[in-house]
């Protein structure tokens, strides 16, 4: 019978704790299961509506028909275990099944029988695995059995114990039956300061072996194991299996893909209420099943009540007209075409533009600044990898990579998706004053040294071509002002930088009506009604003005200069960036989209390092 042992929320299923990922218990450690395992229908929760994301997953998945939500239900009062909330959640299985003795250093698999699972349903955080039979004379309650430290993986998403036992004998044979230990040597500075002992025939090793690079000579191929789905891959697997310390941040990458809810019909009354229901709308089948439908469902029938039923049944009919399967669709053109024309954009609950225009001494460089009063975010998982993450700060960076499957037969009919609402500032930059900076500045020996790290950090991972999908200067520069306004909100206002997102819209083109530079800077919550405001007050124009007077000020020097100022993109680093370090242009990880790459603080304004281009942002 399966036990609730912890809480996350849902919004860390898609960023921190999705399917696959290994969650850190208080005791022990649990693996996030398949989504064959996930119930949401016992919760009654209706799938989220986005229909553009839609379209976007079914490019990468085909045969997905539905975003829905993690399974969940709202807490009653009080501690009843056994309430119908507290057995909703998703699945999760004990991983890494090695765990060892916090007094013996008894070191075993779950399934020796060593250990015995303490559960309670009424403090889950109190879950524990006990070592019953280690030293009874000592008295007390039986020690806890914690995690083996290390596991394997591979670049091919799988991931596995660690061979505790085939890694003392040397991958031999015991003499008898092995009975292992797991000691820490030395002053334990480093997580491979330990050694792994057989007590039985002496045999040892020292963890330092299964890690640099002669590795290799001590460590397995990967088995092809996939834990969250308790299988192993029919074909096996060709990796090399790393070691890693458990709860490393490369054992699991998110692949996500995310959508900012649109206004439907361009201001149609009745096309923003059926994309609003979806969910229920979309199983009716006739017109005379709308009236069915109304009648068994209050929240619908009041929803409709004002409305011509014909032209709903009109909309939900063209609606559900097949389309075409796996086409590639372009997220960020509709949001550009809305977020740069805010005075004929539609308006709805959840998305409201209010145009502020250039902030006073930036109409030269920026064209405008629209305050997003209200924006409705979807995002949904669409796989995971490990070892090495699918974003090197460029799209299509999932080439030459094996994405981890979601469930069994890896056809997912379904994703796990959430959705947030919130407020922001886009900045839009001039397209004239972009463009020529960019043609100046894209050949220049900053630049070249970014591109030529670029196509070395391809090379390097076998992601060919190697000079593929390079982002050029437009993108360093906008993503630059990012980074340059995320910090300074958060030392002037109150936010955090990781309660700040950005949403980089970058395009080259010779039409400039289809070429994009600009950003929106948002802040969003799971909450029905977002955030409080915050954020767009700091778009008002002479607000903004300042904001962006003091952050050019701010970057123009760095607490690590001259080395933060004078450093370059090497072909020999795996780093992407030039003139930039936690000190300056750097953001947390929930931040920046790009995994704080492609970033140098010289496109911005002078530094140190001189002119070593011309900067965007003249001095004043």
């Amino acid at each position: 019978m399966s036990e609730r042992v912890g809480t996350i929320r849902p919004s860390q299923l898609m960023y921190s704790y999705g399917v696959g990922a290994v969650v850190d218990l208080p005791s022990f450690s649990v693996v996030i299961g398949g989504l064959d395992g996930w119930d949401s229908s016992a919760t009654g929760q209706l799938p989220l509506t986005e229909e553009r994301l839609l379209q976007a997953v079914r490019g990468r998945l085909p045969a997905v028909t539905e975003l829905r939500p993690a399974p969940w239900l709202l807490p009653e009062p009080g501690n009843n275990a056994l309430a119908d909330w507290a057995r909703v959640g998703v699945p999760a299985y004990v991983f890494p099944r090695w765990l060892r003795c916090t007094r013996c250093n008894r070191l075993a698999p779950v399934e020796s029988g060593l250990f015995t699972f303490r559960g309670n349903p009424f403090r889950p955080d109190q879950a524990r695995y006990e070592h019953l039979n280690c030293d009874r004379s000592r008295g007390g309650r039986p020690p806890k059995a914690i995690p083996a430290r290390f596991v394997l993986a591979c670049r091919n998403g799988h991931l596995d114990d660690f061979p505790w036992d085939a890694f003392a004998h040397g991958f031999g044979r015991c003499t008898g039956k092995p009975l292992l230990s797991f000691n820490d040597v030395g002053v334990g500075s480093r997580s491979t300061d330990a050694i792994v002992r057989c007590q039985t025939c002496g045999a040892l090793r020292y963890l330092g072996q299964a890690f640099g690079a002669s590795a290799a000579e001590f460590m397995p191929e990967c088995r092809g194991r996939h834990p969250h789905l308790r299988r192993f891959d029919e074909k096996g697997c060709t990796e090399q299996a790393r070691a890693m310390l458990l709860g490393a941040s490369n054992a699991w990458f998110p692949e996500t893909q995310s959508a900012l809810a649109l206004p439907t019909g361009g201001g149609d009354k009745t096309a923003e209420v059926v994309n609003e229901h979806w969910p229920i709308l979309s199983g009716v089948g006739s017109r005379l099943e709308l009236d069915i439908y109304m009648k068994a469902n209050p929240a619908l029938r009041a929803a409709l009540a004002r409305l011509d039923l014909d032209r709903i049944w009109e909309v939900v009919e063209a609606r559900k007209q097949p389309t075409t399967g796996g086409a590639a669709i372009d997220l960020l053109g509709p949001e550009w075409a809305l977020l740069t024309n805010p005075a004929h954009a539609p308006q709805s609950n959840d998305f409201r533009l209010h145009d502020e225009g250039a902030p006073p001494s930036f109409e030269t460089s920026l064209t405008r600044v629209v305050l997003v009063e209200r924006l409705r975010e979807v995002v949904a998982l669409v796989g995971f990898t490990r070892v090495e993450g699918p974003d090197s700060g460029v799209t299509g960076d999932t080439e030459g990579r094996t994405t981890a499957p979601l469930n069994a037969k890896n056809v997912p009919t379904w994703v796990p998706a959430s959705e947030v609402r919130g407020e922001g500032i886009f900045i839009q930059f001039d397209e004239g004053a972009i463009s020529g900076w960019a043609k100046l500045c894209a050949e220049t020996p900053r630049m070249r040294s970014l591109r030529a790290a670029h196509e070395a950090w391809r090379e390097r991972r076998g992601i060919t071509p190697a000079d593929g999908e390079w982002p050029g200067a437009r993108y360093v520069l906008v993503h630059s002002l990012a980074h340059m306004i995320i910090n300074q909100v958060a030392l002037e206002c109150g936010y955090s930088a990781a309660s700040i997102r950005e949403r980089l819209y970058v395009r080259e083109s010779e039409d400039p009506a289809r070429a994009m530079a600009g950003v929106l800077l948002y802040t969003a919550a799971p909450d029905s009604e977002g955030t409080l405001g915050g954020m767009v007050r700091l778009g008002k124009s002479e607000a903004f003005r300042g904001i962006l007077a003091n952050a050019l000020e701010r970057v123009g020097l760095c607490s690590n200069d001259p080395f933060c100022a004078e450093h370059t993109a090497s072909r020999t680093e795996d780093v992407l960036h030039n003139a930039a370090c936690h000190a300056c242009l750097f953001t947390p990880e929930t931040s920046c989209e790009r995994g704080n790459r492609y970033l140098d603080r010289a496109v911005l304004t002078m530094t140190m390092a001189g002119a070593a281009l011309q900067p965007f942002f003249e001095p004043s």
